[in-house]
This record gives structure tokens, C-alpha cells and sequence, in this order.
């Protein structure tokens, strides 16, 4: 089996487990205990803390220990605006945020605050410029990802930290994905990050404020971890956190180069292998082991299952893997296809021959995938006047999309197809198709039911 989804969380790292075990039997005790047994644990949280200062770039008194990366983020936010709640409650975001960003920056708004997003490019990227544009008198705090967590783009941090400093706004990057890769560079404020992204265990987060940057912890004060993190330390797990991030920090460098060999072969040979694919993110700007594309009437679960089966663990952005039937928040931002969306992220060590062997599984599976969802049948297109219409309402997407490639041949250049359809997937896919076929895609019209999408055939 090879595991394909190290963005989500990474392998345990053979240096994560020993120390782990190692620490098991003399990290138990209360640190904050001054008899020999509370000693020794103070000592390797104290050195865990350091450790992991060092590999950020910050004191060890400007780090916390957290319950995890979602936890830090929360406690970040939320302590940031209400340090600075005297200039105001504005908050900026970018489109792409992880969801904990994005929860919180809802709560503030449910509280009476207001957010601005930010939008992003084609590829996943912000503008700096549009952080300058958002900024207002009242704005508290404005917050940036090091890189995309769906489809790798690397975000210009230190362009959007300066815009941020020079107007006295403090920024907030969550680094969950990049800190394993290397510092974050910039005038950052505060940072977030998780370690079972980077091959740590689960359950430890970092939170980073700078000195200097206002900072109220919310809810009950707490003695432990500057009273920014409650409870007790789970030391051995601090432990193997902070050891782990070295030991990937030193394989980093050598690692990066291999990995982006390797998804970079994924991303040429992908849409040579299999038609109608779109791959999504920058291609430049990104990190080593993330690929991510989106295929053609393609049910996104449908594929996952058929990887599966293959013996492949992969990600998906397609709306139909998830509980909520709606697209991806990032892809739906970017305005690419979601449908038969497929993420790769490879974790440290990935083998060229089971990248390989991923690319020979691919296109039948694919095709497996297609040949299940059929085609349309005759009765569900209707003309109506010059205009060809296609009535999907009740079908989830792609099959819109299938149904609207099926049918646009039958009308002459210039000529319009109607596609009825009710599923929230389609205002993101029909669009990201007739991108990707050079159609003209006229826009929304109401409907009786459901929405109306206008397609002009250009070719």
C-alpha cells in the first residue's frame, strides 16, 4: 500500500517514535514540580522548547506548546484580536485558509466583528497588494497560510508581512504545512503550526507570538505554558515533536529536490496519461511533495475508492467525499474544476517505482470511473428555441458536466446550451469546463428550478 496523503498527516518519523518511548519514563511528572522526578521532566520540556525555537526562529519564551495545530490557531486568533480589540475587530483572510482559520474568523463575525477574504489567482495565489487594499484603520489582525494545504501553493509571506508591518497590523501565518520544510521567512507576528504534519505525533501544536505583539489570552487563566495553553504537558509527545522537526529539518534540503522530481514527473505525465484532467496550484511556487488535478467527468469518490483499491492512499477536494455535497472552499476560491479532484502529497522516503506504478494505475481507473456514470439519455435534452437545453436537476456533479460535453457538438458555433441543474458544484465546474474546452461560458440564468447555466460554443 502506498500512502499518498502525508499533507493530511505525515508517517510517524522513526526519530519521532524513540523519542517517544525514550521520554515515556522520565517525562511523566509534573514539570512545574521541583523534586528530582519534576525536575527531569522540566528539563526535556525545557529542552523540547528550545529545540523547537531554534528550528522557527524565535526565543523558546515566544513558543507554546498546544493541544494541536487547530487549538493553536484558535487560541492565536482569538488572543491576537482581543489584545488589540481597542483599534478594532476587522480581520483579513485569505480565500484559502484552513478551515480553523476560517472558523474563527466566522465566530468573529457572529460576535459583531467584520472579516475581509482575500481573493487568490488561477493558481492559489494572493496579491500583496490586496492585503494593502483590505487594510482599514479597525483592522486587528490579518492572517496568511505559508502554503496551501489542498494544492501547495507557497504564499508570498514576507511581501504580505511587510504590507501588514508598515501598517502597524500584526500578521498571523499558519506554517502547519511548510514548517517541516524550513523557517518561515519574514516579519511575521505570530505562527501556528501542527506536528503530525511534519512525521510528529498527534496532538501537539505550536503557537509563536513575537514579543511586543499585544496578545490577551482568552478563557480561563491557566499557570502552565504562559497561560496560553491549559492543562498539563503531554512531554513525550512534546519531545518526539521537537526531535522529529529536526531530524526532518536535516533531511530537508536533499529530500525537497527528490520529492519535486517526483511530482513534477506527476504533473507532466498526468495530463498526457489521462484526458481531460486540469492539474491545479503553481507550478513553481509550491511545496516538494504536493500535486494536485482534477479530472473530467469524474466522481471524486468514485476515484478515491478505485485508488484504493489499487492499493494507493490519496486526498480529494471533490464535493462528493465530503459531508457537506460542496466543493472545496479552496478550489471553489481559485475557480478550477472540483470534480474528480485528486490530491498527492508524498511523505519523506516516497519510492520512484511507487510513484510509477501510480501513474500506470491512473488512467484505468479513470477510465473505470467514467465508464460507470454512463452516458445521458435522449429524453433529458430538449430544444427551446435556438437554444439546447440540458436538464440535470436531481444529478450531482459531473454528471452535469457530462451531459453538457455530451451535447455541445450538436449545437452550430455560436450557438447556446441551457444546463439545468441544482447541485451547488456546478457554478464552480460548468465554468472551470468551458475554461478548459475553450467554450464560452455566458454565465447564470434564474430557473424555475434549480439554476440555469449559459454555454456558447466557440469551437
Amino acid at each position: 500500500m502506498a500512502y499518498f496523503d502525508a499533507a493530511s498527516s505525515a508517517p510517524l518519523h522513526p526519530v519521532a517514535r524513540q523519542a517517544l518511548l525514550a521520554s515515556l519514563d522520565e517525562g511523566w511528572a509534573d514539570p512545574a514540580r521541583l523534586y528530582r522526578e519534576g525536575r527531569r521532566a522540566r528539563v526535556l520540556l525545557d529542552a523540547a522548547r528550545e529545540a523547537a525555537a531554534e528550528a522557527v526562529g524565535c526565543r523558546p519564551d515566544e513558543l507554546t506548546f498546544t493541544s494541536s495545530g487547530t487549538r493553536a490557531v484558535h487560541t492565536g486568533l482569538a488572543g491576537a484580536l482581543a489584545g488589540r480589540r481597542r483599534v478594532g475587530r476587522h480581520l483579513i483572510v485569505s480565500a484559502v485558509e484552513h478551515s480553523s482559520v476560517l472558523h474563527s474568523a466566522e465566530l468573529l463575525e457572529a460576535s459583531g466583528g467584520s472579516v475581509t477574504q482575500v481573493a487568490v489567482d488561477r493558481a492559489g495565489l494572493v496579491d500583496p497588494a490586496a492585503y494593502g487594499d483590505a487594510l482599514r484603520a479597525d483592522t486587528a489582525l490579518a492572517c496568511l497560510q505559508s502554503a496551501n494545504h489542498e494544492v501547495g501553493t507557497e504564499q508570498p509571506v514576507g511581501a504580505v508581512a511587510e504590507v501588514c508591518r508598515e501598517a502597524g497590523v500584526p500578521l498571523l501565518v499558519d506554517a502547519a504545512q511548510s514548517l517541516g520544510w524550513g523557517p518561515v521567512d519574514g516579519g511575521w507576528s505570530l505562527l501556528t503550526a501542527s506536528a503530525h504534519k511534519w512525521g510528529g505525533p498527534s496532538g501537539v501544536g505550536l503557537l509563536v507570538v513575537r514579543k511586543g505583539v499585544r496578545f490577551a489570552a482568552q478563557g480561563p487563566v491557566d499557570e502552565r505554558e504562559s497561560g496560553r495553553a491549559p492543562g498539563f504537558e503531554n512531554i513525550p509527545a512534546i519531545v518526539a515533536a521537537a526531535a522529529s522537526l529536526r531530524a526532518v529539518r536535516a533531511e530537508a534540503a536533499e529530500e525537497a529536490v527528490r520529492l519535486r522530481e517526483l511530482t513534477d514527473r506527476i504533473r507532466a505525465r498526468v495530463p498526457r496519461l489521462v484526458p481531460d484532467v486540469e492539474v491545479v496550484g503553481d507550478p513553481v511556487r509550491r511545496l516538494p511533495g504536493v500535486v494536485t488535478f482534477s479530472c473530467l467527468y469524474v466522481d471524486g469518490e468514485a476515484l478515491l475508492h478505485e485508488l484504493d483499491r489499487e492499493g494507493f492512499s490519496v486526498s480529494s477536494g471533490s464535493s462528493c467525499t465530503s459531508s457537506t455535497l460542496t466543493p472545496s472552499h479552496v478550489l471553489r476560491a481559485m475557480g478550477v474544476l472540483s470534480e474528480g479532484n485528486v490530491r498527492v502529497s508524498l511523505p519523506l522516503g516516497t519510492a520512484e517505482e511507487d510513484v510509477e506504478r501510480f501513474l500506470a494505475v491512473l488512467p484505468r481507473a479513470v477510465a473505470a470511473v467514467r465508464e460507470k456514470l454512463g452516458a445521458p439519455v435522449a429524453s433529458q435534452v430538449a430544444r427551446e428555441e435556438d437554444v439546447l437545453v440540458v436538464d440535470s436537476l436531481g444529478k450531482r456533479c459531473p454528471i452535469p458536466v457530462i451531459e453538457l460535453a455530451k451535447v455541445i457538438g450538436d449545437v452550430p458555433v455560436g450557438g447556446l446550451v441551457r444546463v439545468l441543474s441544482d447541485d451547488e458544484a456546478a457554478r464552480l465546474d460548468i465554468p472551470a469546463w468551458c475554461e478548459m474546452r475553450n467554450q464560452e461560458y455566458v454565465g447564470e440564468e434564474p430557473a424555475e428550478k434549480g439554476t440555469a447555466y449559459v454555454i456558447r460554443r466557440v469551437s
